[in-house]
């Protein structure tokens, strides 16, 4: 990079409050600041990944180097996904256009590799545009139906579910699909997650059927070296490393090629998708900036904790861990240094609050769509490291991987399968000691 450029980027961060010295100051950046320690060039090339993840695509043949939007996508950029490197959330109701959330579309059986089974008129997942020409594929309209769970000691606690239904489809009906609602998760911390050594999340799992769980690893196709990997990325661990997933993101979600992905995802019963304008940048985002986004995504911080001598927060941490939620949401792990980006990312002990493990969660949670070895029931323990965070920088409390929980209360009520023991603990406690362990989730 020159260095006017590299100098030119520098005082945007300082602007823009990116800087870990100014977490503090700028809460609402709290998930999009740096790891601490990179050099120039290191920085240089986070604050490029940065733009490629903030660019706004442009249908081709125009756009330059943001040329290669669709045909068909959900949204224009990582960003209007991930706003602020955070979560999504679904939408209020039927009227509302999903804006950070999309739904995985799979129909029975086996795809290449053991992956889902693409819907034979709409893929993988139902893209709501499509560029000039190309009929998006339809919406999914979303509305909630209301439930309620009582406590221990008589109180009532609203819950509700989401109801999915089609309209407005362009190639026909998808009654026979397997529907996942999916809101974007955050993306911080992935580089440590992905520097965690496999072998300790298989120790993890052979240690936790004697605590009455039963830990997974999934094991996905990784394109890069042709073979299946245990997946650690995603809802259901159904991505192997942090760059696939970024592909996987660009190609499904926006619609560009990337040299892992370089065809356009066109269903068969879709022509006009395959006849669309296509860019005359092939692939659409070239190596170095794929590279330049995994660096960015790979470097981004987890948040610190706050409030950790609090004795609210001393006694709720105590009662997460006796309620047994730490069997799962494993407080801290042991990183190597990280398999590209050593100098930056050495081995050290990071505090995620997750097993990175696929969990039966009972029939509640269940979307009955299977992904690799994730079942219907099977999801990827989320990691909780900033997620007292996400009413600042999100601005709404909505959890788990449709959204459904209106609150962490909501969330760990939602629990069931291998967290039915964890959510009976929880339910029984006063109310001051809800509040207790409560206040230690947003302490994360």
């Amino acid at each position: 990079m020159k260095p006017r450029a590299s100098m030119l980027l520098a005082l945007v961060a300082i602007l823009c409050g990116w800087g870990a010295a100014r977490a503090e100051e700028f809460p609402r950046e709290a998930y999009s600041n740096p790891v601490a320690g990179l050099d120039a060039a290191s920085e240089d090339m986070f604050y490029r990944g940065r733009v490629e993840f903030l660019r706004s695509w442009a249908f081709p043949p125009g756009g330059g180097e943001a040329s290669g939007l669709g045909p068909l996508f959900n949204r224009i950029s990582c960003a209007a996904c991930h706003q602020k490197s955070g979560r999504g959330q679904p939408p209020s109701g039927p009227n509302e256009r999903m804006s950070s959330m999309l739904v995985r579309l799979s129909i029975p059986g086996e795809g290449p590799h053991g992956a889902p089974k693409p819907h034979p008129s709409y893929g993988g997942q139902l893209n709501e545009e499509g560029a000039p020409g190309v009929p998006g594929e339809g919406r999914a309209a979303i509305s909630w139906e209301e439930t309620s769970a009582t406590l221990a000691d008589g109180s009532v606690a609203p819950l509700r579910r989401p109801r999915i239904k089609f309209v407005e489809l362009a190639y026909g009906p998808i009654d026979d699909a397997l529907v996942s609602p999916r809101v974007a998760p955050a993306v911080f911390g992935d580089g440590l997650l992905e520097s965690v050594p496999a072998e300790t999340l298989k120790r993890i799992a052979a240690e936790q059927p004697a605590r009455g769980v039963h830990g997974v690893m999934n094991e996905v196709y990784d394109v890069i070296s042709g073979r299946m990997v245990p997946g650690r990325f995603g809802w259901k661990a159904n991505s192997p490393n942090l760059k696939q997933q970024i592909a996987e993101a660009f190609i499904g979600d926006l619609g560009v090629t990337t040299p892992l992905f370089p065809d356009d995802q066109c269903a068969e019963l879709q022509p006009a998708c395959r006849a669309a304008t296509k860019s005359k940048n092939q692939p659409e985002l070239p190596a170095d900036r794929l590279d330049d986004i995994d660096f960015f995504n790979a470097h981004l911080a987890a948040p610190p904790r706050r409030d950790a001598d609090n004795p609210a927060v001393v006694q709720g941490e105590t009662l997460f861990l006796a309620a047994g939620c730490g069997v799962c949401h494993v407080p801290s792990l042991r990183t190597e240094a990280h398999p590209k980006f050593s100098q930056t990312l050495p081995a050290q002990t990071i505090a995620p609050y997750t097993d990175l493990l696929l969990h039966d969660m009972g029939e509640g949670l269940s979307d009955d769509r299977p992904d690799f070895r994730a079942s219907g029931r099977q999801w990827r323990t989320p990691p909780l490291w900033g997620v007292g965070l996400v009413p600042i920088v999100n601005e709404h409390s909505l959890f788990l991987h449709d959204g459904r929980a209106r609150s962490l209360e909501e969330a760990i009520l939602w629990h069931g399968g291998e967290g039915e023991a964890a959510k009976t603990a929880y339910a029984a406690l006063t109310k001051d000691e809800r509040e207790a362990l409560l206040a230690f989730l947003r302490s994360l």
